[in-house]
């Protein structure tokens, strides 16, 4: 049986810079590799997603373990981890989303003002929040109304779980850093539930958290479930 420890990358950057870590993100990262290096938990074999805000996250980590002398595995790229492409999401839906409802286009267009007020200040709290303006993108993005060029919601959910089958002979601990959907697309696996409350779950996803299942003949079996005691204590847990 293989022990997959699902990690969330860090907090990332603004709205308009999101692939990055904060330095908040960067600090959350590392006490996660330490937490890791206090319980005895050694790896067998990292994997990442492509999008720098996860490599990054990759990175704290193991330099937590290479600081305590303790063997960190070569952490394989792999893009099937990666988290869906919100910005083109948005790109290309939400001028659609715009001309058929109203109440969307007030909400989006006073998002976008906020963002503008921030200058870029990764505390300001439009950063810091997913909005109804967001849900509903989201959420029509899922439902296919729309033409859209790019990856569809179910290609997206088949991506991601057919990330099983690589690893499914592993037969150790794996940690894989990735982002809050694919998480939350492999716990809803593991207890079969449907797509609406799989977005439900990636919004509880803590920034540096982990969840462990376990993996046997591609079936999964949920242990823990978005996990933070290595930010709890401080108050550093943050959703985005």
């Amino acid at each position: 049986m293989t022990t997959l420890y699902l990690v969330r990358h860090g907090q990332a950057g603004t709205r308009d810079a999101y692939d990055s870590l904060s330095e908040l993100g960067m600090r959350q990262a590392r006490l996660l590799g330490e937490h890791f290096v206090s319980q005895g938990i050694q790896f067998a074999s990292a994997y990442v997603g492509a999008l720098s805000r996860q490599q990054q996250t990759a990175a704290q980590v193991g330099a937590a373990y290479a600081d305590a002398g303790v063997s960190f595995p070569a952490v394989s790229l792999d893009p099937a981890w990666d988290e869906f492409d919100l910005s083109r999401v948005y790109r290309e839906i939400a001028p659609r989303l715009c001309a058929e409802n109203s109440e969307f286009r007030l909400e989006y267009e006073e998002m976008r003002e906020q963002v503008r007020i921030s200058q870029g200040a990764h505390a300001a709290r439009i950063h810091r929040k997913w909005l109804p303006c967001d849900t509903k993108l989201v959420e029509a993005w899922i439902s296919g109304r729309f033409p859209f060029s790019g990856e569809t919601w179910q290609q997206f959910r088949e991506r991601v779980a057919a990330c099983r089958s690589k690893i499914a002979d592993a037969r150790e601990n794996v940690v894989i850093v990735t982002s809050a959907t694919p998480v939350a697309i492999c716990t809803g696996l593991s207890l079969e539930i449907s797509d609406a409350r799989v977005m439900r779950l990636a919004g509880a996803v803590y920034n540096a958290s982990y969840t462990i299942l376990r993996l046997r003949k591609e079936q999964l079996r949920l242990f823990t479930f978005n996990a933070v005691p290595h930010l709890a204590a401080d108050g550093l847990c943050t959703h985005r």
